[in-house]
């Protein structure tokens, strides 16, 4: 009876480290299955590249924000960096020119990254208020840009990226393709990945490793501001519109999706697919309760009760 008992312990254990690493795919396996019993509009190639095109600027920040939460921080300022990065491309578009406006979104997103990351290692203020103060500081800037008012752009070369297609599939998805793959390639296969990994396991046995902990840093976070330009220059191109409030609340969003991909909160732990199978199945759940014409009630209260259930988890494996 003795013996037993760790290898129960075991089992439990390893039983939990699978539903934290694949838990994410089997809620969307379910999900789908249950309805594609309800609706048969549901399970449609149409409706499937729909809403995985709509998930596109959101599936851009997660992938990058990932890296943030693996190296131990957080990002709250990814919603207005998206909105100043909107009313940029907007304005060029209106005033200087449409492709220079869509281009800008990425070394504007990039610089306000990049000053969170300066702001966090020069000052040595935690991640979390940092970003928030800065977060304020970008939507400021918004307003600023277009004195408040909506920038509406007509002109058709500047929605190709957000509107065109290559056969049924949108050219915004193929650019998320490409840019996850490059994400997953730098956190998995290169040095900088590797140190990322180690900086959030452990900050001062990476320190004591000579590990450059303010570069790696200030690196994740102009990854994360660079995804969040290009998922403006996406969302601005689809709706042809620039407007300082674009964004707002989604950095909640993209840190909601991470944390359900089975990225953990304490940092070191966590992958670039599970982020996207994360935002995937928020996405899921909307166009679920859009079919179904639902209460969104009860669409919230699911949500929230699903990244309740991985944040514990998430919890459990961080006092382990």
């Amino acid at each position: 009876m003795t013996e037993a008992a760790p290898a129960l312990r075991f089992d439990r254990h390893r039983v939990l480290g699978l539903v934290r690493r694949y838990g994410v795919l089997i809620i969307i396996v379910v999900l789908m299955a249950f309805m594609t019993a309800l609706s048969s509009a549901f399970l449609t190639p149409q409706n499937l590249l729909n809403i995985l095109n709509q998930s596109t600027p959101l599936a851009l920040i997660a992938t990058a924000l990932t890296l943030v939460i693996i190296g131990g921080g957080f990002d709250l300022s990814t919603g207005a960096i998206f909105g100043v990065a909107t009313c940029v491309s907007a304005w060029l578009a209106v005033h200087v020119d449409p492709t220079l406006g869509l281009l800008m979104t990425l070394p504007v997103g990039m610089a306000l990254g990049t000053v969170n990351g300066l702001i966090i290692t020069s000052f040595r203020v935690h991640s979390f208020l940092a970003t928030l103060a800065t977060s304020l500081v970008f939507r400021g800037m918004a307003v600023l840009i277009t004195g408040g008012f909506l920038i509406p752009v007509r002109m058709e070369e500047f929605t190709w990226i957000g509107r065109g297609k290559i056969g049924m599939v949108n050219v915004a998805v193929l650019v998320l393709i490409v840019f996850a793959a490059a994400i997953m390639f730098l956190l998995n296969r290169t040095t900088f990945g590797r140190r990322v990994y180690a900086i959030g396991g452990n900050e001062e046995a990476a320190i004591l490793s000579g590990v450059r902990i303010d570069a790696v840093k200030i690196g994740t976070f102009a990854l994360t501001g660079l995804a969040s330009g290009l998922a403006a220059a996406i969302a601005t191109s689809r709706i042809s519109m620039g407007q300082p409030q674009a964004g707002q609340g989604m950095e909640l969003e993209a840190i909601a999706s991470v944390i359900l991909g089975g990225t953990s909160i304490y940092g070191g732990v966590g992958a670039v697919w599970r982020s996207i199978a994360g935002v995937l199945l928020l996405s899921l759940i909307n166009n679920a309760f859009n079919i179904l014409n639902a209460d969104p009630f009860f669409k919230d209260l699911t949500t929230g009760l699903i990244i309740v259930v991985a944040v514990a988890l998430s919890a459990g494996r961080g006092r382990r």
